[in-house]
């Protein structure tokens, strides 16, 4: 779960480190797939045990928010490219 969550934030900074938009949106994909793998874990972790189901329902609902986030976030910025390539 650590790793998942850590990778996360790790993307998005790594992606603010490319030049191109397009390559920043590939890492912000990156990272909402690790919010999607953390969700799994967190998951993994209720059934086991380890977590509460009132734990998992608010973590898992935050790794849900950051998820939507990350869409929105790359979404907006392919909008953009787009708009900018088609304007000459």
């Amino acid at each position: 779960m650590l790793r998942a969550a850590m990778s996360i934030p790790a993307n998005i900074v790594e992606g603010t480190g490319h030049q191109s938009t397009r390559e920043f949106i590939r890492f912000l994909r990156i990272a909402s797939g690790s919010a999607s793998e953390l969700e799994y874990h967190l998951l993994l972790a209720k059934d086991f045990g380890t977590i509460s189901e009132s734990e998992f329902r608010s973590l898992s609902s935050q790794a849900q928010q950051v998820r939507k986030m990350l869409y929105g976030l790359a979404s907006r910025l392919s909008d953009k490219e787009q708009s900018r390539r088609m304007t000459p």
